[in-house]
């Protein structure tokens, strides 16, 4: 398969994650709070794993530049800072009455934004080797998951139907592909490289500041061990394919 074609059918692949939202459908909202969090969990440890250990090494490789490097990382982390300030995204994620009525938009544009840049990561690094590619996408699709669960409920929430929470989060989440055709186009004219480290930072950000709070506030250790457990998961199951595509 062409580099495009792998591009193509990642971005497809990760839009169609956006169905994932069909579960809250059938799922008891407890049961769904059950599996949710360990999920979050799961998915902050593979988008850690994935900028350490595939993401930045990559991207170090094909540069001498450290500095140059993890510079781009930094502002990966301070972009989606930006956004997220801009958005309000935290704010209305914490279902305040203030916030209630244009919610949904303002996580439609959010999510739309986050699968475009990512988009842009996943294609940059099919670009740069298939299997940054390949590592690129499970992380950034471990993290979709718990993602669309949660966009789901906070549609929900908002006032919209069933159907049009789930139509619209498949919508936004199409902007993925969208990225990933825009960075395809831009590299026959500019050097992308620097979008690996980009989203390195951007990985990083999503993980330190939406998903770990989310998952380290429980007051039962035996739930607080679960979610820490999920967290290592995602981490080692990262570092162990990096080490069998070494070995």
């Amino acid at each position: 398969m062409s580099v495009l074609g792998r591009i193509l059918a990642s971005g497809a692949l990760m839009s169609a994650i956006a169905l994932v939202g069909a579960v809250a459908l059938v799922l008891p909202e407890r049961q769904l709070r059950r599996i949710i969090l360990p999920l979050v969990g799961l998915s902050a440890g593979s988008l850690i794993g994935g900028a350490f250990f595939h993401m930045i090494p990559a991207a170090l490789a094909r540069s001498p530049d450290v500095v140059g490097t993890l510079t781009w990382v930094a502002i990966g982390f301070c972009a989606f800072l930006a956004l997220e300030q801009f958005l309000h995204w935290h704010h209305c994620h914490r279902n305040s009455d203030t916030c209630r009525e244009p919610m949904g938009y303002l996580i439609l544009l959010g999510d739309g934004l986050h699968n475009f840049l990512g988009g842009l990561a996943v294609a940059g690094a099919f670009l740069v080797d298939i299997r940054v590619g390949i590592t690129t996408w499970l992380a950034a699709a471990a993290h979709e998951v718990p993602q669309e669960l949660g966009d789901f409920g906070v549609l929900i929430h908002a006032g919209w139907s069933r159907r049009q929470a789930l139509l619209f989060n498949v919508l936004s989440a199409l902007t993925f592909l969208l990225g990933g055709i825009v960075a395809y186009l831009a590299s026959a004219r500019v050097d992308i490289t620097f979008l690996l480290p980009l989203a390195a930072g951007n990985f990083l950000y999503i993980a330190a500041s939406d998903l770990v709070p989310e998952v380290n506030r429980h007051h039962r250790i035996a739930v607080n061990l679960v979610h820490f457990f999920a967290f290592a998961a995602g981490i080692g199951l990262l570092m162990a394919i990096e080490t069998t595509a070494k070995g």
